[in-house]
């Protein structure tokens, strides 16, 4: 099931709780958009910020508008992680689940970094169905990590990619799915942009990006989290602010260029 568009939607928040009628409603629009995957809770779902009940609570509104098919499992922890305590981690989540599980590669975000090793041994246990890559520094690098990955790994195992911004050349170079950040906005723009892309088509791909680059100019600079939150706020899709304590999406100057960007580009 991890193929495609991976949509990874905010947990808008009021008051430092979450506000369930607009987290539905970005679900239910995903839904709408029939992305491959709708992915609540990650990253930018702000998890790592939510108390276990509330946790629960999101996910059961998540599957009541969308079901649920799959797990997405990081590496995080307050004592940072040797590989043999995440390799038992992963052991031990896969032989008790029933829905394929996603390793979470992404140490900008965990502060873990899986070896070459520990990705394979991990690809190996029983109910994993997909890697999710964190970002490469080229299309080159990308490609290269790919086809290493690929010899190694079981063929039942997809390769995700993270990273808005260089998603494109990771998916031209054999990606399986797009873990976007932005589909969680604005999945019709960022699935033709997939589907482009899985279909090896350089010139249809590049276009649909080159859209996208002033919004990913200020990924680059301030992060996908703050940058899409803004977004979220400005496009009247979320009450401001959006994020949980102590986080900020954009401010004062950068707001005001994202904003530009808003009213020159019509995303959908």
């Amino acid at each position: 099931m991890f193929k495609g568009l991976a949509a990874f939607p905010l947990t808008p928040l009021v008051n430092g709780k979450p506000d369930e009628k607009n987290f539905v409603s970005l679900i239910e629009n995903l839904a709408a958009a029939r992305v491959n995957v709708i992915a609540p809770l990650g990253s930018t779902g702000s998890y790592a910020y939510l108390s276990r009940e509330q946790r629960a609570r999101l996910t059961a509104l998540s599957t009541d508008a969308a079901g649920a098919r799959g797990l997405l499992l990081s590496p995080l922890s307050y004592q940072p992680l040797s590989q043999e305590e995440a390799y038992r981690l992963y052991e031990r989540v896969a032989r008790v689940v029933s829905v394929p599980l996603c390793i979470y590669d992404n140490p900008a975000t965990t502060g873990f970094t899986f070896t070459q090793d520990l990705l394979c041994a991990v690809a190996r246990l029983p109910n994993i169905g997909s890697i999710k890559l964190s970002p490469f520094s080229d299309a080159a690098g990308a490609a290269a990590k790919i086809a290493a990955l690929r010899r190694e790994i079981p063929a039942t195992v997809t390769l995700g990619i993270s990273g808005d911004h260089q998603a494109a050349d990771a998916l031209l170079a054999g990606a399986d799915m797009f873990c976007s950040v932005t589909a969680g906005l604005w999945p019709r723009d960022i699935r033709a942009l997939t589907d482009a892309a899985l279909a090896g088509d350089e010139a249809q791909a590049a276009a649909l990006n080159g859209a996208f680059e002033p919004l990913w100019t200020l990924f680059r600079r301030h992060g996908s989290l703050r940058v899409i939150a803004a977004a979220a706020e400005l496009s009247g899709r979320v009450a401001a602010p959006c994020l949980p304590e102590p986080l900020l999406s954009l401010q004062g100057e950068a707001r005001a260029q994202l904003q530009t960007v808003l009213a020159q580009r019509n995303y959908h």
